[in-house]
């Protein structure tokens, strides 16, 4: 009889916006678009879903050319830059206890990151939250010129932690993003909140409740 798929699993793969890292506040955002005219949805597509930002998620242009292509079309004073960053990112927190929870699996489990993202998240990821030792591998859109739901960023992700697809498991926030991972052989958990990503994932690693991994 064929093992369980579950018993397979040697890496768990993570997200990082939305799910290490989320917004925990919407108010400071919320104020900032309101000054602009616009709303919060809307701002978080000029900042997150521009043509810009896509060129910064591939690495085609720095960080520091997106914000500025993020001031001009905003008509936002660049002397005003830090009052800007203050108030978009002023409600969004990285989960800690996320993070205690990966470094608590990686002894047991292969960890990665698996993250659209732009050419100054590793700086941040060593410098500013200081959580690489979580991680043995850090796959970022930037970096690599690939990005999810496509698979070759998946296929990298899977060859840099050295296993299969029915080995791995993937968190994320974005449904599509898991639907991709599933239908190229991954297991999935898709993140809605803490506890129930956890719950899932303990049930998947077949970690007992009673020595679960969340919490102290």
């Amino acid at each position: 009889m064929a093992e369980p798929a579950h018993h397979l699993i040697k890496a768990v793969v993570w997200d990082l916006g939305g799910v290490l890292a989320r917004t925990l506040d919407r108010a400071p955002r919320t104020e900032l678009a309101r000054s602009l005219g616009m709303t919060y949805s809307e701002l978080d597509e000029a900042v997150f879903n521009s043509p810009s930002a896509r060129q910064a998620t591939l690495g085609k242009i720095s960080v520091e050319e997106h914000w500025a292509n993020v001031y001009r079309n905003l008509n936002w004073p660049v002397e005003q830059q830090d009052v800007f960053q203050k108030l978009f990112w002023g409600g969004d927190r990285l989960d800690q206890d996320l993070v205690a929870y990966i470094r608590r699996l990686k002894p047991v489990f292969k960890t990665g990151l698996l993250s659209n993202n732009w050419p100054n998240l590793r700086h941040l990821i060593e410098n500013r939250w200081q959580i690489n030792d979580a991680f043995d591998e850090l796959v970022i859109s930037a970096e690599v010129g690939l990005k999810k739901p496509e698979q070759p960023i998946y296929d990298l992700t899977l060859q840099r932690l050295g296993v299969r697809p029915e080995q791995a498991v993937f968190v994320d926030d974005f449904i599509e993003n898991i639907h991709a991972a599933q239908q190229f052989g991954w297991q999935a958990v898709h993140f809605r909140s803490p506890e129930k990503a956890l719950a899932e994932l303990n049930v998947l690693l077949e970690i007992p409740a009673e020595r679960s991994f969340s919490g102290e």
